[in-house]
């Protein structure tokens, strides 16, 4: 009699609906926790993708609202469950669970990137020069960049292509970060196998970069140092990435002298914001956690969601400036379009790039570029 009586009251509300209705009674921590989004910005993401996700109930079944299938999405994102977990949690078929998660991501992806990850306007760039110069002491630094590693099953017949120095099998998230730790431009899917300066030579960011038709904003004179002349806005890599222009990178090796430890060690401070934000992405989406098992396209559509709602929780929470600055006066900086272009030529450096590497050398090590703190760097 009790089956009977169960099996009515799940037709008429469902599983999901009096899970959700507990989670809203309280006050909202416990709502954040399991889904990793607050009510406000659980029931925006449901406006803007919910036409999206809706189907229609048949004579036959009532169909799963979209509010439930967002709910899977996000929990699978947030734990990284499987698809025969969620399917026990939320009483649904796993089959069923395995077409929601990567219908879902995708939509999310769609519906929000526009809104929470746009490509960056003249405007935009200049504001992230402002954050870099505030907040890292980096003057004319437009973004850090780095790749991500994300651990998969390796696909069946895929070779060596997926297996990285590391061990493992994943793909690669490849991004541009800002001063606020939010994702400013990204690249997934590339083979595990490949370096961050090979991932970045094959990306439409990177071919944009090496063209020059990024939309890079004209060299601006660093305040304080107007003796070295114009220098350009550049993103800030690690030692994987090339020397170019409008990238730098730290010296190489370890007996370096005292000015070039100290452009490693303030280019190292701008650098490390793309750490951080990888950190509280897998922290936040436990996703990254495990090996994702599910088809290398379906993992690229899931970072792709998790990226833009780690930008979305970012942009709702206040912000805390790493360090301010109240002597020295903001520095303007760029714009941005990615069409596609021919592929990269080689990694050497040209002399105008380490030119360039050699002004900011200079700056770092003078009174001007100095910072009001104890200097590490002895």
């Amino acid at each position: 009699m009790w089956v009977k009586y169960y099996l009515a009251e799940r037709n008429q509300y469902g599983e999901f609906h009096r899970l959700v209705g507990e989670l809203r009674l309280n006050n909202g921590e416990d709502f954040r926790e399991y889904f990793r989004v607050s009510r406000c910005q659980f029931d925006e993401i449901l406006h803007r993708v919910g036409p999206r996700i809706k189907r229609i109930n048949t004579r036959l079944r009532r169909c799963i609202s979209p509010a439930e299938r967002l709910a899977i999405c996000l929990r699978h994102l947030a734990t990284g469950d499987s698809y025969h977990s969620l399917s026990y949690r939320f009483r649904v078929g796993w089959s069923t669970v395995s077409l929601i998660v990567p219908e879902v991501a995708k939509a999310i992806w769609e519906e929000l990137v526009n809104v929470y990850m746009p490509v960056p306007k003249e405007s935009d760039w200049h504001e992230i020069a402002e954050q870099f110069l505030v907040n890292r002491d980096f003057p004319n630094c437009i973004g850090a960049i780095d790749g991500k590693h994300v651990r998969i099953v390796a696909p069946p017949n895929s070779g060596s292509l997926f297996f990285n120095y590391k061990g493992t099998f994943s793909i690669v998230l490849l991004a541009v970060v800002d001063a606020n730790l939010c994702f400013r431009i990204i690249d997934v899917g590339a083979y595990g196998r490949g370096s961050d300066g090979g991932t970045l030579r094959e990306s439409a960011f990177g071919r944009a970069l090496q063209e020059g038709i990024l939309g890079v904003p004209p060299d601006a004179i660093i305040p304080g140092a107007e003796d070295l002349g114009p220098l350009p806005h550049t993103f800030v890599g690690d030692e994987a990435f090339p020397l170019r222009r409008h990238l730098m990178r730290p010296y190489p090796g370890r007996n370096l002298c005292r000015r070039r430890r100290m452009f490693n060690y303030r280019m190292s401070r701008a650098r490390m914001v793309v750490e951080q934000a990888f950190g509280v992405l897998a922290a936040r989406f436990r996703i990254y956690h495990r090996v994702m098992w599910q088809h290398p396209h379906n993992v690229e559509v899931c970072v792709k969601a998790t990226c833009v709602l780690h930008n979305l929780l970012r942009r709702d929470a206040p912000t805390r400036p790493y360090r301010p600055r109240e002597n020295r006066a903001p520095n303007p900086p760029p714009s941005v379009v990615l069409p596609s272009v021919i592929r990269q030529g080689a990694n050497n450096s040209t002399a105008e790039a380490v030119r360039v590497r050699e002004a900011y050398t200079t700056y770092f090590s003078s009174e001007a570029g100095g910072v009001h703190r104890h200097d590490p760097v002895s």
